[in-house]
């Protein structure tokens, strides 16, 4: 699970090893699939493995597990749940997230998918010598709902990327018009699954602009529009659905899935950066705005505060009608963006990779003595 895309397990697994693997005195040994493997290239300290198994599927269960065997690891690193149920060597486990014990959504809708994940993620928790959480919260989570001792879990906070940074003026105005967005906008980026809560968003959204065409409302923001990256899920109509229903296909731009640069030029022109999440197990896209200092609003919710500390403006996810308060508040007052603005800065700095690394190159050596 290696990438150097923005998202995910595959970019924790890309900035971890990039610094583990400065380490010559270790051998490393790197499991990885097609493309990946063919497209990267490591060190002579490095040994990669090619697997040729999808994730969570019957093959990364038998032959996967055949493949490490086969290396006899002192060690191994399952940086997700997703383990083979018969390994029987020393590993331990990052945890990134409990989100489908909470909202399974409709992809885990049959019996046999819950019972796997269930099953697999409780025997990855187990048998691991120690897991690693990405915040306190998800620590909080995997202890309370799968009776894990404290004194297994340990929480390392992710990083950022060092790649988001401060976005010119022409830098803006290109993602703009190669995007045809042509008005004040706020952001939203990520998935569409229903723990994101864009529905809800949708309808504040809709309030919002309902709140500026009246005679008294803010003019200004009268223009404005949402827009939201991502791939359409079929499982989640229900965005699409929304968008029809409250008349929002002009005002709600839908831009699909953006490339590296237009991320980082869509979050330095958008007005405010919007995370209406019900559950983050850490919750990245907040300083990855904030590094490109854009000022956020986001639920007060799991680990979005223990990330995010005071450099946000948070509002009840559930509740609409606040969520619309909030956001307006944040986009109708420049003292309040410049405040949080600066607090930002000062927030980003708690995270990064080179202490990520550092902290889990300590576990793993705790484990092994």
């Amino acid at each position: 699970m290696f990438s150097d895309s923005f998202t995910g397990i595959g970019r924790y697994n890309f900035e971890l090893t990039k610094r583990f693997f400065s380490h010559e005195d270790i051998e490393w040994v790197i499991f990885m699939n097609e493309p990946e493997y063919s497209k990267y290239n490591f060190p002579s300290h490095v040994k990669k493995v090619l697997v040729k198994a999808p994730h969570y599927s019957f093959a990364e269960q038998v032959k996967f597990l055949k493949i490490l065997n086969k290396e006899k690891c002192d060690l191994v690193h399952f940086t997700h749940f997703n383990a083979p149920l018969l390994y029987r060597g020393k590993f331990i486990t990052t945890i990134h997230d409990t989100t489908i014990s909470f909202y399974p959504g409709k992809k885990m809708n049959s019996w046999w998918r819950k019972l796997a994940y269930n099953f697999v993620i409780k025997h990855a928790i187990g048998k691991a010598k120690q897991i690693i959480t990405v915040s306190e919260n998800t620590k909080k989570d995997v202890e309370k709902l799968f009776s894990t001792p404290s004194s297994k879990t340990q929480t390392v906070w992710n990083g950022i990327g060092e790649e988001f940074h401060v976005v010119s003026d022409i830098e803006k105005q290109t993602v703009k018009q190669k995007l045809e967005i042509e008005s004040p906008f706020m952001l939203y980026t990520g998935n569409w699954r229903e723990h994101k809560n864009l529905v809800r968003l949708l309808q504040a959204f809709k309030l919002i602009l309902e709140k500026s065409s009246k005679p008294d409302g803010p003019a200004s923001l009268k223009d404005l529009q949402l827009v939201i990256t991502g791939k359409p899920d079929p499982y989640y109509p229900e965005v699409t659905e929304t968008i029809d229903q409250l008349g929002l296909k002009d005002s709600v731009k839908l831009v699909g899935l953006v490339g590296q640069e237009d991320l980082i030029r869509l979050y330095g022109a958008a007005e405010i950066y919007v995370f209406p999440s019900l559950y983050e197990g850490f919750g990245l896209p907040p300083l990855e705005a904030m590094q490109c200092e854009t000022p956020v609003v986001a639920s007060r919710i799991s680990a979005i505060p223990e990330v995010c500390g005071d450099a946000v403006q948070y509002f009840n996810p559930q509740d609409i009608e606040d969520m619309s308060t909030q956001i307006l508040k944040l986009l109708l007052h420049d003292d309040v963006k410049a405040d949080l603005i600066g607090k930002g800065k000062k927030q980003i700095e708690k995270f990064s990779w080179d202490r990520a690394a550092n902290e889990t190159l300590k576990i793993y050596q705790s484990v092994l003595e």
